[in-house]
């Protein structure tokens, strides 16, 4: 299993959140999902099929693009 950590300004909410975690939820791979809403940080968990690649193209399809990987 990986665990990656993203930096993602366009959180703002406990709506954003939510949104995030129910999209990647939603992948196959995906073990776990954590977002803090005042560091803008998304911590996923995940092994074969989803790859960081994955992870980043759905972020950015339900526009909360990753700044930088942490």
């Amino acid at each position: 299993m990986e665990k990656i950590k993203y930096l993602v300004p366009s959180i703002h909410c406990m709506h954003c959140a939510h949104t995030i975690k129910m999209e990647l939820g939603d992948l196959k791979g995906v073990e776990s999902v954590a977002v803090d809403v005042e560091k803008r940080e998304v911590n996923v968990e995940y092994s074969a099929p989803a790859t960081n690649k994955s992870i980043e193209s759905l972020l950015a399809e339900i526009n909360y693009p990753v700044e930088k990987t942490l």
